[in-house]
């Protein structure tokens, strides 16, 4: 697969964004062929670069976050540096960026500017509160997004207090829906005739499109979604159960046939021909019954025993994948999930596979997360600075 048959071949990206929201939108962009070149500053960079796990003093996660991406840098205090950023929306098709509201407008970088420069440009703005009311030029990371979104008032158990999911998921699901808006905002320029425009993602908000029935249940019946542990609410069987060998499996049993091949195979006839089991609200009146039969013949199994079990009776459920478990796997690896790349030494090393899987057209790993600034010179004498103005902005701290 070249860039140039890949679906956002022909696209400019310019990424001023640091970290996880911004990054990771235009990382996506960048795996399905725009070019994207990604604006750092000349003192260290994106801070992602020193985040987690290092090898030999980078992280593992730029590698990723920045795979076909292009390291420029600029210091955006310097008017020269802000005439370089000029030059590039010029002729780009996106700008991305994740700064605090307000941030660019003092550099001179705000929407009014850019526009004005590129009328047809569309500007990816994310945010943990967004470009607007009393709280858009607060800091907000996704912990926060999460939090003030709903998410993290219904994760955990209701006898103790609210936990994060094991990632940085605001940020991520934010970075989608700024992925999505950008396309649309695109399709609108290109087959409607429409101008360039602002896609404005606040963290908060994008979290919050995901809470389901959340608030109509809220508004209709006074009812608050509490914290309920591994269960589905309001929906039976749904849990994760622990088996024999410490292991954990989820089984999903929801669906009224489904339940009713679960009670066979666990030898329990009885609960399977039960009338008043027949459906979710007959099911879900007896969680508590159901889930401790369903635990007691778990627990008493080892996890491959119960996988093959449930497997043969057309249940659903998985084990809880470790990343141990996922390198190892068949779908995983069938499925082109499981990516090998080269460390800068040579060393060989896993990554994930391109998301989503599209069959004519689909996304790639063409180079790692880049050094810092290493398309700073080609870069600008692509926009026609002499190596004589590129070594002067150098020495002036401006690259």
């Amino acid at each position: 697969m070249t860039t140039s048959t890949k679906p956002l071949a022909g696209l400019t990206v310019i990424e001023l964004g640091s970290l996880i929201a911004g990054p990771f939108a235009a990382r996506i962009m960048a795996e399905f062929g725009a070019e994207v070149i990604k604006i750092e500053s000349p003192d260290g960079g994106d801070p992602l670069r020193k985040w987690r796990k290092l090898y030999q003093g980078t992280s593992l996660w730029w590698y990723v976050q920045s795979r076909n991406k292009k390291s420029l840098t600029i210091n955006l205090k310097h008017p020269a540096g802000r005439e370089i950023v000029h030059r590039l929306v010029a002729e780009a098709d996106i700008v991305v960026e994740n700064f605090r509201p307000g941030v660019l407008e003092k550099l001179g970088l705000g929407w009014p500017e850019l526009s004005a420069i590129n009328p047809g440009l569309v500007m990816l703005r994310l945010s943990g509160f967004g470009q607007s009311g009393p709280l858009a030029q607060q800091p907000g990371f996704g912990a926060i997004g999460e939090s003030m979104g709903g998410l993290r008032y219904v994760t955990g158990f209701a006898d103790r207090p609210p936990v994060k999911t094991g990632i940085s998921i605001g940020d991520s699901i934010a970075a989608l829906w700024g992925v999505i808006g950008t396309l649309m905002a695109l399709r609108h320029k290109e087959h409607n005739g429409g101008q360039g425009q602002v896609v404005d993602v606040a963290l908060y908000e994008a979290v919050f499109a995901m809470m389901e029935s959340l608030l109509p249940e809220f508004d209709v019946f006074g009812f608050v979604r509490e914290r309920t542990g591994n269960i589905m609410p309001g929906i039976t069987p749904s849990n994760t159960h622990s088996t024999l060998d410490g292991r954990h499996v989820t089984i999903g049993a929801n669906g009224d046939a489904i339940f009713k091949r679960l009670m066979l195979t666990i030898g329990r006839t009885d609960l399977a021909d039960d009338p008043q089991l027949a459906d979710n609200a007959g099911r879900d009146g007896r969680r508590d019954e159901l889930y401790a039969v369903i635990d007691s013949w778990v627990g008493a199994r080892p996890e491959n025993e119960v996988l093959r079990t449930l497997a043969a009776a057309d249940v659903p459920a998985s084990r809880v994948f470790s990343a141990a478990d996922m390198v190892a796997d068949p779908q995983y690896l069938a499925r082109q999930m499981i990516e090998t790349a080269t460390l800068p030494d040579g060393k060989a090393f896993k990554i994930p596979g391109i998301v989503p899987k599209l069959s004519e057209t689909p996304g790639s790993t063409e180079w790692l997360g880049p050094k810092l600034g290493e398309h700073t010179d080609e870069t600008l004498q692509r926009l026609g600075y002499s190596a004589a103005a590129i070594a002067a902005l150098r020495e002036a701290g401006t690259i």
